[in-house]
Parts: C-alpha cells; structure tokens; sequence
C-alpha cells in the first residue's frame, strides 16, 4: 500500500515538474509578441504533457524499482536505504528536546516543549548562526568545537518554563536530534560515518569518521552541560516525523525545494538489508522500517524529457545521473527559463528580431512563490 502511495507521489512530483514548465510558458506568453516565440513555447509545453496514462506507467515503473532495490541491493536506481528510526513521533511526547540542523555553512539550533497529547507543542525557539570561513578550511575539530560552543551559549539562555519542562528520568541529560546534510554511510539510528565534505566545507581531516561521535566528543568538551546525541536523520525523514506528529497517517516524506527525495514506511521489508556501505544488517522486528529511498536518480523513459532537459543534463557536473532530480529541482529551473530565452533569441536573430532579446534575465523568488500558490490551490502555502 505504501509504495503504491509512493509510486503515486513520484507521479505529482512530475505534475509539479510539468507545472514548472508552464510556469516558464506563462512568463514568456505574457511577455513576448513575438510569433516565432509563441511557436517554440507551446511545442515546449506539449512536449511536457503528462496525461493521466503516462502518470501511470511512471507510477508502475518507480513500483517496480523500488520493489528490486528491497529484493537485491544495487539492483534499482532506487538505493533504497534503511534508516534504522525505531517509531515516529505521534503527539504524545513529553518533555524538553534539543535539534541541531547542520546544512551548509549555517546551522540551526532548536529547543521545543512539548506537552503530550493534549498541550502539544507549548513552546520553541531556535537560534541561525554562520559558520566563520576559516573553519571551512580548518580541521573537523575545530568545527564541532565551534557548533558545541554555540549549542552550550543557546542551553544557557534557556528560559524558566523550559526548564520546568524538563523530562530528567533520574539523569540530567538533554537529548539532542542531529540532521546533517553532508553525504553520509548510515550504519544505526546514532551512527552516521562521513562519505565527503560538500556545501563549501574544504575541510582536511574527518572523512570516514562517525560525525555523530565528532559532535559528541566536542559537546563532551564543554563544561557544565550534559548534551547526548540521540538520533541522526535527514532532512526527509524528519519532514515525515514532522507529519506524523500530527497525523498517525501520515507514512511519506517528500522533498520538493532545490532537489527532490523521499522516504516511507515499508511495510514489507526483508529480514537482511544492505546498506549504502555494502554491509548486511539484521532489522530487529520491533523497529519501524523507514526507508530512504535517493529518488532523485529515477529514470523511466516515460517521463516528459523535453530537448531541454537534454541539454541540462549535458551541461551538468554529472551527465547522465539523477534524472529525475534535474526534471523537479528548483536549482535546475532558472536553467531551464535560461535555455528556452537562448532558443527565442535564436529564433528572433533567425527573423531579424532583435526586440528585447536577452537569455540573462532570471526569475524572482516573488514569481515563484505567486505561481505555487495557485498550482496548488490554495492563498498561501
């Protein structure tokens, strides 16, 4: 049933795709007079055309994949990760709880009470702070100690009804939620070792090392604070935790910003399942089997591949990879308004129009945000 609900989702995300690309014509058809113009846009936006038949051939073909990343590991574009989370949230928690959100070169730190099922969230808070140059180039070291200094500087500013929330079980220990964006070989639900420095980070040392344990050690440094890292996640496993909080239903997570992933609930897992090291581990029955599935690297030949997306795909960093990924992420869009302004200019040099043509204009955060709303409904989103 889930994945069924997944192969659907992969489906939307195309939806969303298509109305990318209509968003694209929209823009030009306002704007441009210009007949040759108005030609090459609705060929674009018929050749992005997702009928209700071919969201089902993508749906069925992204079953199928899923189905043969749990069977036989390496054997799906899908990788198909275990995540090794043993239950989701679902608004009966109580208590203090401390997140940390390394992306990029910010980080995010977060208190939030929660009250159990009928106070729910009472209160939160979270401080954004910049991660100075020179620890991008300096030692894993330097940089946890750096993150431990600042999570100690937001602990000492905890306010009285925090503290009264405090859920201590005989030890006085805050417990801390870790996501991390940098590539990672998760091997349990507090053990993540680190593939790659990425996001700017030219950092010499740590590569192959357990960031969980590099945070640990740096928090273990601080003085008067007790601080342990309970879980790792990324960013779509926690989208779904989120979710779930609210909702008992909910057992998919989506990403759908600068790229696009997912991860669900598998109700049908082997007993055995390979992680992203090669390595065969045991999920004990008890455990909820969340899976990460890195779906931007589906591929099906029916999805709506435009000459575009050709010429995208050829001009990326990694020809040939994450398909799907460069048809609905937002970083590949102004790309694509990019390519269809360079062919209306050579469609204009072509007729000796050179009215108004420029392929350097890009589109503004504000059109977006006007757009979405009314792709799906709704006044603000």
């Amino acid at each position: 049933m889930t994945q069924m609900l997944l192969s659907t989702a992969v489906a939307c995300a195309t939806v969303a795709a298509v109305a990318a690309a209509v968003m694209v014509w929209q823009k030009f058809h306002k704007h441009s007079h210009c007949d040759q113009a108005l030609v090459l846009l609705y060929e674009f936006r018929h050749a992005c055309a997702t009928p209700l038949y071919v969201l089902r051939h993508i749906s069925e073909h992204v079953a199928l994949e899923m189905q043969a990343g749990l069977n036989q590991p390496g054997g799906s574009q899908l990788m198909m990760l275990p995540t090794f989370i043993e239950k989701l949230p679902n608004g009966c928690e109580k208590g203090l709880f401390y997140a940390l959100d390394l992306s990029g070169t910010n980080f995010r730190v977060l208190r939030c009470l929660l009250g159990g099922p009928n106070a729910r969230v009472i209160k939160q808070e979270y401080e954004v702070v910049a991660i100075p140059r020179a620890l991008l180039l300096g030692t894993s070291e330097e940089l946890f100690d750096f993150i431990a200094q600042r999570l100690i500087s937001f602990i000492k500013l905890e306010g009285p009804e925090f503290q009264r929330g405090h859920n201590w079980n005989g030890h006085q220990i805050r417990e801390l939620g870790l996501t991390i964006s940098f590539p990672i070989c998760q091997t349990s639900h507090n053990t993540g070792i680190l593939i790659k420095w990425t996001e700017g980070f030219k950092i010499a040392d740590g590569v192959g090392k357990d960031v969980v344990a590099m945070l640990q050690s740096a928090m273990d440094r601080q003085k008067g604070f007790q601080i342990r890292v309970a879980v790792l996640i990324n960013d779509t496993v926690g989208t779904m935790a989120g979710g779930h909080y609210w909702n008992d239903d909910v057992m998919v997570g989506v990403i759908l910003g600068t790229n696009t992933n997912a991860c669900y609930v598998e109700c049908n897992l082997p007993e055995d399942i390979q992680t992203k090291s090669g390595k065969m581990v045991n999920i004990p029955f008890y455990t909820l089997p969340v899976i990460y599935m890195e779906w931007g690297r589906f591929w099906s030949s029916h999805l709506p591949r435009t000459y575009i997306d050709e010429q995208l795909d050829n001009e990326s960093v990694n020809p040939g990879d994450r398909g799907f990924e460069k048809m609905t992420g937002a970083m590949y869009l102004d790309q694509t308004d990019r390519v269809v302004r360079a062919e209306d200019c050579a469609q204009r040099l072509r007729h000796s129009d050179h009215a108004g043509c420029s392929a350097s204009s890009s589109i503004h955060c504000g059109y977006l945000e006007e757009n979405r709303a009314g792709w799906l409904g709704c006044d603000r989103c």
